[in-house]
């Protein structure tokens, strides 16, 4: 009868992990589309810090000679 009780017990365990498991891969697939959509957004901000970065330097240096 014991044994029969850790079996039940080995088992609900094991079921409890796995729900565990699914929810924390779900959440990471939802932060990784999240960040990927994020990444996309800010991608031309970006390119326009850059350019306006670039064009300062350029302008520094035209003015320092």
């Amino acid at each position: 009868m014991l044994l029969i009780v850790w079996i039940v017990v080995a088992v609900l365990a094991l079921g409890v992990l796995g729900v565990l498991a699914y929810g924390l891969l779900g959440a990471a697939g939802r932060l990784r589309r999240e960040l990927s959509g994020l990444e996309q957004d800010v991608q031309p901000l970006l390119v326009e810090a850059q350019a306006t970065a670039a064009r300062a330097a350029a302008q520094r240096s035209t003015t320092d000679d």
